[in-house]
């Protein structure tokens, strides 16, 4: 007689799937990502699909390279961000499951420490950046107070963006960091070894996002819809405000004078490029629309869709 794997066995399958992965990629900063290297100046950091630079024809070709290695030391210093609420995020999830799941616990745990790992790397990034580009570049955000911002929304909401922004991680590195060949290696690698661990940690946030969804009810849901707009909202501030200070900087250091339509394509640019990583990309993933899908109605759905109209309209202008 067949009986009916019971919902928390497969759970806790998951779970270990997890831990299994998150012990067989399992890698060290020194030793196994920086390896006494430095960032290779003469190339860029970040492709093109990225930071579409392939969009402002009237820089030279080092410009465009100096201006790549920007976007890319900011899109080290998000990650370490972000990274910073989301441990905590996680962190709060193995409460339910201490004395409970010691699978999920581990699973959960093992995430917690690989994202502090996250930010150490990222913030030696920007060290090691600040060595060998010129002074008076600033990240405008602070960590700190972001994470408390955002960790005073509801675990639902969290959890959302959460999710959007490791699978947004995941495609960028696919679909463009990946395959590219003529940015700085050691940049590559980086993105290379967060992507290895980053992959596990889509399936737990998506596994507790959906937890956490079973125990609301609709009035707590819907909240949480409204609270993830304003995450995005304030995403979308985050990146104005950096945009902007990297525009000051790299005008600043390029070596000569723009237009003022130049300067103004510029600055419009760039935060295009800012929105299309941070927010538009990870809206577009497919895996997060089918999930955001199952868990929410089309009126929520309709709502958040207005939300992110504007700001997908000005990145393809």
């Amino acid at each position: 007689m067949l009986t009916a794997t019971r919902p928390e066995t497969l759970a806790t399958a998951r779970y270990a799937k997890c831990i299994e992965a998150s012990k067989r990629v399992r890698w060290e900063i020194e030793r196994d990502v920086i390896r006494g290297r430095r960032f290779d100046t003469g190339c860029k950091f970040l492709p093109d699909a990225l930071s579409m630079i392939d969009r402002l024809g009237f820089l030279t070709p080092d410009e465009a390279r100096f201006l790549s290695q920007i976007q890319g030391r900011t899109y080290a210093n998000m990650f370490a961000l972000v990274e910073r609420f989301i441990g905590a995020k996680v962190l709060e999830l193995t409460e339910p499951h201490r004395l409970g799941d010691q699978v999920a616990l581990e699973a959960l745990v093992r995430l917690t420490d690989e994202e502090i790992k996250h930010q150490a790397l990222f913030q030696q990034l920007d060290a090691m950046a600040a060595e060998q580009m010129p002074d008076g570049y600033r990240f405008v955000p602070r960590p700190n107070e972001v994470a408390q911002a955002v960790l005073a929304k509801s675990t639902w909401a969290v959890l959302a963006l959460t999710l959007d922004i490791e699978l947004f991680s995941l495609a960028h590195y696919r679909a463009s960091i990946g395959p590219e060949t003529a940015i700085c290696p050691l940049w590559k690698d980086v993105f290379l070894f967060h992507w290895k661990e980053e992959s596990q940690h889509a399936i737990l946030d998506e596994m507790e996002w959906r937890r956490e969804h079973a125990r609301l009810s609709e009035a707590e849901r819907d909240r949480g819809v409204d609270e993830l707009i304003e995450l995005v909202g304030a995403v979308d501030q985050t990146a104005q405000a950096q945009a902007a200070a990297d525009a000051d900087y790299f005008i600043a250091n390029a070596g000569r004078r723009f237009g003022t339509e130049q300067e103004a394509t510029l600055r419009d640019r760039l935060l295009a490029a800012y929105r299309w990583q941070y927010i538009v990309t990870g809206s577009r993933e497919p895996r997060f629309a089918q999930v955001l899908g199952e868990l929410t109605t089309p009126a929520q759905r309709r709502r958040i869709e207005q939300a992110l109209a504007p700001i997908a309209e000005e990145v393809v202008q």
